[in-house]
């Protein structure tokens, strides 16, 4: 159980299981519904073992595929069997302005159709045999200007069938809910409006392409569709809108209910939000993708920060249901328990995948387990029915803010049990020591911010923060083994530099923001931290161990004050996203769209001088992490691969690219 400390702040402390984030598994509601709710209490018909008819391969996002085609003995004649080039190349030269970001989208492959959807939003099936196009749909919504926060970039769809009709669902750059026909790709005439229904309709503070708009694929669980949203970080006002998260009939778009992720007065967790903060405090999305317990009638939710990233002057409180693990009945939209992550969160510490549900066995007892992984380089694992924590979880007391107006939570939520996968938080001992000189200049450029243990506070110097706003893990997630109980979480050691300016009166109304330093600066090109800098980490999750863990990528050895020293891999810099499959660990490497800046120099020798290495796609032993097989990629990927099993071949295929130069490729074993 948590461990609760005697006394909190008043201005903290609400409630205790409010504040602390206690599981709570009453039927206390903090949802509006919109309508009688009259659904079918089946699921989706169980799809092929073969077909990947989810974002992340499964309803659970396990990234898990049993399919074992492709192994040890042959993986090494793998080979590029098609790629297809995204139809957002062709607009994005004809049309500047809509120059799309990375390629986000992990396709889906269900009856025998590949689907994708592309950065700037438009909808295409593929024999997943050949790569070649079957049909596509452009609901046109590029055309309306550049979305906010992430611009053209959209993290895929959702697949939906009773056993007679079949349907795509995703949300637009423009904030609707679209619903296709998945074997024509014309708008189901019987879901909304043609196709389509507002889900900015019922959000305050919401303007459709300015604040608000939707980029990560819905999940369906009982014919029922939730969604997400898309509310920029960036905050130069207190107001914003809330990520209020909604539930639609999957045949007619009707709204079911909507859950409130910032409590309104009447509704539990309300006394966190202190001053009438509530009022016009927003973010507090799920901005990344979600999971659902197709058998509990589940939706599990990773919410996201609130409104100022790293400043909590204008919003104190605990914040509920901010960085919060939110499990919902999804007939009702009615909270079943909750975990709060982060109180009053001043970092960034959004939960930034979505929870893998998985069983293992732990001390002999059998746990449907939720298992996040967090920025924080965190594995959180929880019984997913009732929302208690597998291991102690505890509240410690955490570094205080002194900026002026803030108040910050003097305790934290501490994962006691598996061990971190990446460093957390900064100080000497975590400086680069390849050689004397090295780690001289480092502690140089240590003394010029304010540093310490994991959730040291913001300051107006700059405090080094460790891991960064990226993590740790982000959205690109982990991948589950159910078969062994394993846990594979690729992960970054990226620190940053948060430094809070005052803000612009004249651009804004918040008091503080982040600005000046924000990347911690390099001695001739080099971090200042230790390697390795990416890494893949293997949990045994039924004995809450580490079972191994690797780097990812050779990283700088080539740079002239390193190539002479004989070092070990030291990390690519790039963060990887997993497959695991009935055989191997397949591990790309993520680059563009994931907030990883560029960090200024002290020797004159930034990173983009430095020889990059191409990007990577590797297979691993999975249970002793031996690198097996690599090959560079066209392109750079920005999302996790895929695997699926067409009459009878095995392919594995990712996005890849950006901008004018996008697509997908597949990689499968040569035809006899």
């Amino acid at each position: 159980m948590l461990k609760h400390r005697p006394s909190v702040r008043r201005s903290l402390r609400p409630t205790r299981r409010a504040m602390v984030g206690l599981a709570i598994t009453t039927a206390v509601a903090v949802a509006v519904v919109a309508g009688p709710v009259t659904l079918p209490l089946h699921a989706q018909r169980a799809a092929p073992p073969g077909d990947w008819r989810h974002y992340a391969g499964d309803a659970a996002s396990t990234k898990y595929s049993p399919i074992d085609g492709i192994d040890t003995s042959n993986v090494a004649k793998l080979q590029i069997a098609w790629r297809w080039s995204s139809p957002d190349n062709a607009i994005a030269r004809a049309t500047p302005a809509a120059r799309p970001g990375s390629y986000q989208d992990t396709p889906i492959v269900a009856n025998g159709v590949l689907y994708t959807e592309t950065s700037l939003g438009l909808f295409v099936a593929i024999d997943p045999a050949s790569g070649k196009e079957l049909w596509q749909y452009d609901p046109g919504s590029w055309k309306l200007g550049r979305p906010p926060n992430l611009g053209y970039t959209h993290r895929g769809l959702a697949y939906w069938t009773d056993g007679k009709i079949e349907r795509l669902i995703s949300g637009t750059h423009d904030a609707y809910l679209l619903s296709l026909d998945a074997r024509t790709g014309r708008p189901d005439p019987a879901f909304g409006t043609a196709g389509r229904v507002d889900a900015a309709q019922y959000v305050a503070l919401a303007e459709r392409m300015k604040n608000y708009a939707i980029n990560s694929a819905p999940v369906i669980v009982r014919n029922v569709i939730i969604v997400g949203s898309n509310i920029p970080d960036n905050a130069l006002s207190k107001e914003a809108p809330r990520g209020d998260i909604s539930g639609y009939d999957v045949r007619t778009g009707k709204r079911l209910w909507t859950f409130r992720s910032i409590p309104q007065p009447g509704e539990f967790g309300h006394d966190t939000w202190e001053k009438g903060s509530f009022e016009y405090s927003g973010n507090t999305n799920v901005w990344s993708m979600m999971s659902v317990d197709e058998e509990l009638g589940y939706v599990y939710l990773p919410f996201g920060t609130p409104t100022n990233d790293y400043y909590g002057g204008d919003r104190p409180g605990g914040n509920l249901f901010a960085e919060s693990l939110v499990c919902l009945d999804v007939t009702t939209g009615r909270r079943v328990w909750h975990f709060q992550g982060v109180h009053h969160g001043l970092w960034d510490y959004d939960f930034p995948a979505p929870p893998i549900l998985g069983d293992i066995t732990v001390g002999g007892k059998r746990i449907k387990a939720a298992i996040q992984v967090s920025k924080q380089g965190w594995v959180y694992v929880f019984d997913r029915r009732t929302g208690s924590p597998v291991w102690p979880i505890e509240e410690r007391a955490v570094p205080q803010s002194t900026m002026d107006g803030e108040t910050s939570a003097r305790t934290q939520p501490f994962v006691t049990t598996p061990p971190a996968f990446e460093q957390q938080g900064f100080g000497e001992q975590d400086l680069i020591d390849f050689t004397p000189e090295l780690r001289a200049h480092a502690a140089e450029v240590l003394k010029q911010f304010d540093h310490g243990p994991l959730f040291t506070p913001p300051t107006e110097r700059g405090a080094i923060q460790a891991p960064g706003n990226v993590g740790g893990a982000n959205w690109g997630g982990a991948a589950f083994d159910p078969a062994t109980g394993m846990l594979y979480v690729p992960s970054i050691n990226h620190p940053i530099v948060v430094q809070l300016v005052k803000g612009d009166p004249a651009r804004g109304n918040v008091r503080y923001r982040r600005g000046g330093v924000q990347n911690v600066p390099t001695v001739d090109g080099l971090r200042i931290w230790k390697p390795p800098y990416s890494s893949v980490t293997a949990f045994d999750l039924n004995k809450g161990t580490i079972a191994w863990r690797v780097p990812l990528g050779d990283g700088p050895r080539n740079h002239p004050l390193l190539k002479d020293l004989n070092l070990p891999r030291l990390g690519s810099m790039m963060r990887g996203a997993a497959l695991v499959t009935g055989s191997l660990l397949f591990v790309n490497e993520i680059g563009a769209g994931l907030g990883v800046g560029e960090p200024r120099p002290v020797g004159g020798r930034p990173l983009s001088k430095l020889e990059p290495e191409p990007p990577m796609f590797r297979a691993f032993d999975k249970a002793t992490g031996d690198l097996v097989w690599q090959t560079p990629l066209p392109l750079r990927p920005a999302a996790s691969p895929m695997t699926y099993l067409h009459q009878g071949r095995q392919y594995v295929a990712m996005a890849i690219g950006g901008g004018a130069d996008a697509g997908i490729v597949a990689y499968a074993l040569p035809t006899p």
